[in-house]
């Protein structure tokens, strides 16, 4: 892992996105798998920019969506898929024929990870996976338990995950997860880490440790061979 301490979120957001542009000129065609969140946002802004003045660059990059809440509207404004419509396809100019999503409330939640590992097995492996670090270590929905889940599934969430700022404003809460599984993150060719929050020194300072655990699942990132970790030095001091 080549761990990089950033001064501010805006220099850990801009050289982010220089990663990303240089693997998408490598592989015009890549596919991006992408968090949503604060810790991405700024990311999402940059690659927006850049899409502004080198108007090609994108124009045959693919993506698949991280994770969704689970039982609530796609076109609610907490969704996922609202999110990254409005800060990242839209601007982009991704079209659906080129973006592979979680439906956020469909009416089989088992039978639409079935779809979503299936397409991936067509479509992937995924070239770059954009990540956070979960308030509790979790990646994506692949919350600390016992076992992890090794591919897409349907996530019981916990408190930790119902807290995210996301959902904050929800009085009924989502009912569940949906989320691509460990194995199929750590099968990405490239993944970018990026650390960065309030409240989350004591989780950073464990997971910089490099030691392996469940009950942390962002740690299995140390045995991935391509992880670039940019840390917002805020979130350590």
């Amino acid at each position: 892992m080549q761990i990089t301490y950033c001064s501010s979120y805006g220099e850990m957001s801009q050289l982010a996105a220089s990663f990303v542009r240089e693997e998408v000129k490598k592989n015009p065609g890549l596919l991006l798998c992408t968090a949503t969140g604060s810790s991405p946002e700024g990311l999402y802004k940059e690659m927006a920019k850049t899409a502004r003045i080198q108007k090609a660059l994108f124009s045959q990059m693919r993506v698949i969506k991280l994770d969704e809440w689970g039982g609530i509207p796609a076109y609610h404004p907490v969704t996922c898929e609202y999110f990254l419509r409005s800060k990242l396809l839209d601007p982009l100019g991704i079209p659906a024929e080129r973006y592979i999503s979680f439906a956020s409330d469909p009416e089989n939640p088992n039978g639409e990870c079935r779809r979503i590992r299936s397409k991936l097995k067509t479509e992937g492996p995924i070239d770059i996976c954009i990540l956070g670090l979960g308030a509790n270590g979790h990646l994506a929905f692949n919350e600390p338990a016992a076992k992890l889940e090794p591919f897409c599934h349907v996530a019981t969430l916990t408190k930790e995950s119902l807290q995210h700022p996301m959902i904050a404003s929800l009085e009924q809460k989502p009912s569940y997860g949906l989320t691509l599984g460990i194995k199929e993150i750590l099968d990405s060719r490239k993944i970018i880490m990026l650390v960065s929050g309030l409240g989350k020194k004591k989780i950073a300072e464990e997971f910089l440790e490099g030691k392996v655990s469940t009950h942390l699942p962002a740690s299995f990132l140390w045995l991935h061979p391509q992880v670039e970790c940019l840390v917002e030095q805020a979130v350590l001091d």
